[in-house]
């Protein structure tokens, strides 16, 4: 992990003084005085709603946040909800019509439980979200070109969605590469989102080092790896 690289989560690789460090140099390229809100993610299915700004500012600790879940939701002005990765899939989503934010943090265990969905249905029951009034950004992550699984993992996809053979190319014995971006973007349709309204980074972080932290290429070469923050939020008062 260079020097000067802004690495904004990582805690395992980094030290709280600098990410807390760098998250201050970063909400300053925004107008106006804004919180952060994220959490230890930990590649399962918890929604954390954000409720006041004082929630957003805390808690944390020299290990990091320590609230755990995997997607935020919040529709406090000046409340920016974030999730980090290094080849996860990072995903945003805005109500147009309520004001309503989500982040999520979409890995392969996430994107098989449905965390983009089950962040939709808290946003739904929190705010009145209706899936036809959002937009989503789905950022750039470990792309198809480039990730590929186990057995373990395809014969899960397999067994539990629809679209696995859509996501899934096989390679050699056992293995496949998958294509974690499509299958949010599918989840994100079957929920009601209009495929007009969802947006696909075409960017693979595995393939471009130079641009994104990448856990699957810079671990085993480097020992330490960053983390990206991908965050939304509503302006206003």
């Amino acid at each position: 992990m260079p020097l000067g690289a802004l690495n904004l989560a990582g805690f395992r690789d980094d030290t709280a003084e600098n990410i807390y460090e760098n998250r201050r140099r970063f909400l300053r390229l925004f107008e106006g005085e804004w919180a952060l809100a994220a959490g230890w993610q930990e590649h399962g299915t918890r929604v954390r709603v954000v409720r006041d700004e004082q929630a957003a500012r805390g808690p944390m600790d020299e290990h990091g946040e320590t609230v755990y879940c995997d997607a935020l939701v919040t529709n406090v002005p000046h409340v920016m909800v974030g999730v980090k990765t290094a080849d996860c899939v990072p995903i945003l989503i805005g109500d147009r019509r309520g004001g309503a934010v989500a982040a999520v943090h979409a890995g392969w265990r996430g994107t098989l439980s449905s965390i983009v969905t089950r962040a939709l249905d808290q946003m739904h029951r929190e705010y009145d979200t209706r899936a036809e009034d959002v937009r989503a950004a789905i950022g750039p992550s470990a792309r198809a070109c480039c990730y590929e699984v186990g057995a373990e993992v395809i014969e899960a996809f397999k067994a539990r969605t629809a679209y696995a053979d859509e996501i899934l190319t096989p390679t050699r014995q056992g293995h496949a590469l998958i294509d974690l971006q499509r299958a949010n973007y599918n989840q994100l349709i079957a929920a009601g989102v209009p495929p007009e309204r969802i947006h696909i980074g075409p960017l693979c972080t595995m393939c471009r080092t130079d641009l994104f932290f990448s856990y699957r290429r810079e671990k085993s070469q480097h020992g330490r790896v960053g983390r990206l923050m991908s965050v939304i939020g509503k302006a206003g008062k």
